[in-house]
């Protein structure tokens, strides 16, 4: 009877687990951002020298922004154009000030890369 249960619970469980993008998406943003900070090099706030899973938003790529949720090609390029003119974003809420990036998509994108 025991095992009869467990097959039910498995049953009701992996299908969400599988069908949640939430849960399906988190390893593999993580994962692409962790893997573009290496690739910029960043290291900033790190005294070891070790590198950060954080992607130097300042140094980085537009396929390396692109990596970042809710930052697609257009918003990629709008943050290089934006760094180009006025120099290097210093906060989140200067990225505020790039065209397509409000409060929310800023407060997301502070996650995931370093200043």
């Amino acid at each position: 009877m025991k095992m009869k249960s467990l097959w039910m619970a498995l049953a009701l469980v992996v299908p969400a687990l599988l069908l949640n993008p939430v849960i399906a998406e988190t390893v593999p943003v993580a994962a692409k951002v962790t893997a573009a900070a290496k690739q910029s090099g960043s290291q900033q706030g790190n005294p070891q020298g070790k590198q950060s899973t954080k992607l130097s938003i300042n140094k980085a790529s537009p396929e390396q922004l692109t990596a970042i949720p809710g930052i697609g090609q257009k918003k990629a390029q709008a943050i290089l154009d934006y760094i180009k003119a006025n120099g290097p974003i210093k906060d989140p809420k200067q990225l505020t000030e790039v065209k397509g990036i409000g409060d929310k998509l800023a407060a997301k994108i502070a996650e995931f890369v370093s200043f």
